[in-house]
Parts: C-alpha cells; structure tokens; sequence
C-alpha cells in the first residue's frame, strides 16, 4: 500500500485544489499527507489474493497506519460489518463475488478515515443488480462518514444514482459542468449531449 501511495502520478498539468489550497507543488511528508487524506476505490479492488477480507484491512492498518494487531482486527471487523462483509471476514478473495470484493476493498479504504472518495469506474466490472448495491453503500457512506466522493465513470446511470454535480471531461479538457439536473435537462455541449443520450439508453435497458 505503501508503494501504491508514492507511485500515484504526479500533476502534469493544470491545477488541483483540495480545501481551495493547490497540491501540485506539495512533496515529501506534506505530499503524504494530504494523501491519506484521500482514499481510492479501483474498478479491479486491488485485494490481496492470499490475504482473508480481514487481514487485507488490517494490513494497512498495521504497516500503513501503525495499529497495533488487536486493535486493528477489532476495527477492520466493525469495518466489514458496516460493509456489510462480516461473515465473509475470513474468506479469501477468491472465494468472494465481485461485489463482495468491492465492498472489502470500500471497508479497507474507510479504514484510514479519508475526507476524499475517489471512486475510479468502480462499479464498471458489476452486473446491474450489485452495482445498484454499491451504489447504495457509497451513498450511505457519503451521508453517514461525510465523505465527499468523487466518482469517475463513463455511464450516466451510474451519474444519475448517486452524484449532485457532474463535470464532463472530453480529450482530458473540463468541457461542461453542472447540476446533475442541469447536465440532463439541458446539456450545452456535443460531449455532454452525447453522455445524457447513452445514459438514457443504458436506464431504459436496465430498465427492461
């Protein structure tokens, strides 16, 4: 975990702000700071395969966060049962579900307590019916922990579900912002125009 943090890209261009304050010139023990300030939950979920659901958590309470082991266990159990993960505590990744692994994956990402939730096409390797679970748990993360979540995703239905504010990113240039009701209503932008149009046919599909 430790070496994800530090190979985590650098700012090459542009201009990034967490409390109005920019980052890229950040380095060093500041740099690592401000990052376990902001957790990351990946589309692949990123566990360890020979590591149980609980000792995945309690690794990076450990050797990350400098937990002793009792304590740690004891939290990445609370973990798991607010996840809704406690009776798997002890299987292996394999022997878990997609959406299963992603809800320990979210388990070991709140152990570090973050401000930030950056959700990156976390629900794009799901079938329909456990990505509207974890949707539903990322919403009640954001309500009851008061995480703010970013949440990167090319389907709109996704965008509709959970998010209050949309920003469309076209050849990495912000073309578009807004509501989430604005964006629907009234995209101003071929780009955005043509997210809103597959969004509604992804809805209408799932939709049956």
């Amino acid at each position: 975990l430790i070496r994800l943090i530090n190979q985590l890209e650098s700012l090459s261009g542009g201009e990034i702000l967490i409390d109005h304050k920019p980052t890229g010139q950040l380095s060093g023990s500041r740099l690592r700071q401000l990052r376990s300030r902001v957790g990351f939950v990946f589309q692949q979920f990123n566990l360890y395969a020979h590591l149980t659901a609980s000792q995945n958590i309690t690794l990076a309470l450990e050797h990350v966060h400098g937990w002793k082991p009792l304590p740690a266990q004891e939290r990445a159990l609370a973990l798991l049962e607010k996840v809704g993960m406690l009776e798997k505590a002890h299987r292996f990744p394999a022997e878990l579900s997609g959406g299963q692994q992603q809800r320990v994956a979210i388990a070991r990402v709140l152990a570090s307590d973050p401000e930030i939730l950056l959700c990156d096409e976390a629900t794009s390797a799901l079938d329909p019916q456990t990505t509207k679970s974890i949707l539903e748990l990322i919403r009640k993360i954001n309500k009851e922990y008061g995480i703010t979540v970013v949440v990167i995703t090319h389907e709109m239905s996704v965008v509709q579900e959970i998010c209050n504010r949309v920003a469309v990113l076209e050849r990495g240039v912000l073309v578009e912002s807004g509501t989430v009701e604005e964006l629907f209503r009234s995209p101003k932008t071929e780009a955005a125009r043509r997210l809103v149009f597959s969004g509604r046919t992804q809805i209408q599909e799932m939709n049956g």
